[in-house]
């Protein structure tokens, strides 16, 4: 679980408490210090892009899971309005592991569905650290289906470590609750846009991911296995630094290299000192990505969106000698 405070950005965070404490002492002892404030913004600004022009994979794993970075809920408070939560799979029961409901983007009705974190004990409990039981991705195929009748964008935002793996998941079907989804959302005929904005694990991660846009927040990552599991898996370490470098190198999960790949269509940027640094500008990024996209898809048929968004994943992976 990330910290409040990544170890990389503490030359940051030493700099931030002297710029406080000099606009205390300028408060208390009436001094004028505005030159040295000045001094030290400066070095702050040049510090912040000189660490996050370098972020190395493991760091932007670090990013992504930060729990100062904005979540779901934040988004549908900062891009959205009116926003009307629906809840229940009509099978088994309510999974908040999953939010999703009716919204407005710009005046256009969208159905909003994301996984969604917790920032305290508590509500990590509640949310079960965002990884979903079955019946949270039946609520989610629920709601594209009505999303369907009504013929309304489906926008998905993805951050999880990946799908529940406890027993009871596994009798109620996690796998087939997953499989269901990939198949339905590569039929379903209505745009549907995917946009990664922390971490996206694994088939718990792909399961609201079968989109015609597939987006990644700069400093999101997206694998089919977490770097400590990867390392524990190949080299029997998924617990020393070195080895979580290693594999999160390896599996080539940053958005520059999945860009690259052409496994997501656009990378949407991030403040600098990343999302965390700055919510609002990092929602606008994503409200004017969303509002471009959807325009876009709204040119094509519903037949000929289906068979575009299928081409687009069969050609993953394709490759000439």
């Amino acid at each position: 679980m990330a910290t409040a405070t990544l170890d990389f950005e503490r030359p940051l965070v030493e700099l931030e408490k002297q710029l406080e404490e000099l606009r205390r002492m300028a408060g208390d002892r009436q001094l004028n210090v505005a030159d040295e404030m000045a001094t030290l913004e400066r070095k702050l600004s040049v510090m912040r892009d000189e660490i996050y022009r370098n972020l190395t994979p493991l760091q932007r794993v670090q990013v992504a899971r930060s729990l100062r970075r904005p979540m779901t809920d934040d988004y549908l408070r900062l891009c959205f309005s009116d926003f009307i939560e629906l809840h229940g799979d009509r099978l088994y029961r309510e999974d908040a592991a999953i939010m999703g409901g009716w919204a407005r983007l710009d005046g256009e009705t969208v159905m909003i569905i994301g996984h969604q974190r917790g920032r305290d004990t508590k509500e990590n409990l509640l949310r079960n650290f965002g990884m979903p039981h079955p019946e949270g991705y039946r609520k989610a195929l629920r709601l594209m289906r009505l999303a369907e009748k009504f013929q309304v964008p489906v926008l998905t935002f993805i951050d999880t470590p990946g799908a529940w793996a406890g027993l009871g998941a596994e009798e109620r079907g996690q796998s087939e609750a997953i499989a269901r989804n990939l198949i339905e959302m590569s039929a379903l005929e209505v745009p549907i846009i995917a946009t990664i904005i922390g971490e996206g694990g694994s088939g718990g991660a792909l399961a609201l991911g079968v989109a015609d846009r597939v987006n990644m927040l700069e400093n999101s990552v997206y694998s089919v296995i977490t770097v400590e599991g990867c390392a524990a898996i190949l080299w029997k370490d998924g617990k020393s630094p070195e080895m979580r470098d290693r594999a999160a190198t390896a599996l080539k999960i940053t958005a520059p290299d999945l860009y690259e790949l052409r496994v997501i269509d656009e990378i949407i940027p991030e403040p600098r000192g990343g999302a965390h640094a700055d919510h609002a500008t990092t929602a606008k990024n994503l409200q004017d990505t969303l509002m471009r996209q959807i325009d876009d898809l709204r040119r094509f048929k519903p037949d000929k969106l289906v068979r575009r968004r299928r081409e687009k994943f069969l050609r993953m992976g394709q490759f000439a000698e």
